[in-house]
C-alpha cells in the first residue's frame, strides 16, 4: 500500500511559517469535505495546522489499498495500518468515526491522539471546535497535547501552586 501526499503549490511568502505554534491535525474523510471515516477504512486524510486564530490547509494522504473494517487481513502479515501511522506520524490529533483497540495502541504509539466522533459533521466543524478549544481551557490530557505543539507550557507536578 502506497501513500499519495497532495498540497497546495503557494509561493514562499504564503508558505513561509508564522513562528506561531500549531496543532497539526488529520481527519478520515471519504469525500474531503467531511470527516466521516473510520480510521482503517479511509483512504483519505486531510491534514490542517490550526492555531489560535485560524487553520491552514496541508496536506492530503490518499491509500489506494485499506482495510476493510472486518478486522481480517487478506494477506497474513498485511499491516495497512502501520503504513498509516508512519504517514500520519507528524500529527497532533486524529479525528475519525470508529478506530479500533489494536490500531488506536498504533497511534497512540506514534504519538498521535485519537478523537472518535460519533457522528460525520463538516471538516470546517471540526477545526473550528479545535482552534476553539486552542483558546479556552483545554482538558489535562489535551493541555498536554498542546504543550507538545508549542501552546502552554507542559504541566508539572513539582511546581508549587501559586
Amino acid at each position: 500500500m502506497s501513500a499519495t501526499r497532495l498540497s497546495l503549490v503557494e509561493n514562499e511568502q504564503a508558505a513561509a511559517p508564522s513562528g506561531e505554534p500549531a496543532v497539526r491535525v488529520a481527519i478520515a474523510t471519504s469525500d474531503m469535505k467531511s470527516l466521516n471515516a473510520h480510521f482503517g477504512s479511509a483512504r483519505r486524510f486531510v491534514l490542517y495546522d490550526v492555531t489560535k486564530q485560524d487553520w491552514r490547509f496541508i496536506e492530503a494522504v490518499a491509500f489506494d489499498d485499506v482495510s476493510d473494517e472486518s478486522g481480517s487481513h487478506r494477506v497474513e502479515g498485511d499491516d495497512k495500518i502501520s503504513r498509516k501511522v508512519a504517514a500520519l506520524k507528524v500529527c497532533h490529533l486524529l479525528f475519525c468515526l470508529a478506530i479500533g483497540g489494536p490500531s488506536a495502541a498504533k497511534v497512540v504509539s506514534a504519538g498521535i491522539h485519537p478523537i472518535k466522533v460519533t457522528q460525520p459533521q463538516a471538516i470546517d466543524a471540526v477545526l473550528e471546535r479545535t482552534r476553539v478549544m486552542l483558546n479556552g481551557a483545554p482538558p489535562p490530557w489535551l493541555r498536554k497535547i498542546f504543550a507538545e505543539a508549542g501552546f502552554v507550557a507542559k504541566p508539572s507536578f513539582l511546581e508549587e501552586p501559586a
